[in-house]
């Protein structure tokens, strides 16, 4: 086996196929606060810009319509795509400051969202967990080293 001559540094881009593509644009926009990047929203695709990423690709949420796609690169389908149980996509996590935690389960009551808080003590975890309009679950996660230190 050679050497690798590699490694990976980030998460450039995670990529959902969608049936209901103005719902699940609205959410991650409006519910969740992502940016759509601009230039980044047609019919059939939006990129949102999670962080500033790596090396300069911008770390990225793209959502597909089912039917959108390089047909090179991905199988398209006039199926709605399989979400919750059935799906390869087990969750997302996005992540932001602990201190920001009680903001987001305030505003999730506030717009009637559903979640459930777990609580990982241990790695210092805590996350709030909801369903996007297609039944993916999105996990906002945050870190805190009290938790770490007392769920030891």
């Amino acid at each position: 086996m050679t050497h690798r001559n590699f490694k990976v540094r980030a998460l450039g881009e995670i990529a959902i196929r969608c049936a209901a593509m103005e719902a699940m644009v609205a959410f991650y926009r409006d519910i969740i606060g992502l940016e759509v990047l601009t230039g980044g929203h047609r019919d059939s695709i939006t990129f949102f810009k999670i962080s500033e990423g790596f090396d300069g690709h911008t770390s990225v949420l793209a959502l597909f319509r089912n039917d959108a796609g390089n047909p090179a690169v991905h199988e398209r389908s006039d199926r709605s795509p399989h979400t919750g149980a059935h799906s390869s996509l087990h969750h997302l996590a996005l992540s932001l400051p602990f201190d920001e935690q009680q903001a987001v389960m305030d505003w999730y009551d506030a717009n009637g969202i559903d979640y459930h808080v777990e609580e990982f003590g241990w790695i210092g975890w805590r996350g709030i967990f909801a369903k996007d309009p297609e039944g993916n679950t999105v996990e906002l996660v945050a870190y805190d080293e009290s938790m770490l230190a007392t769920n030891r």
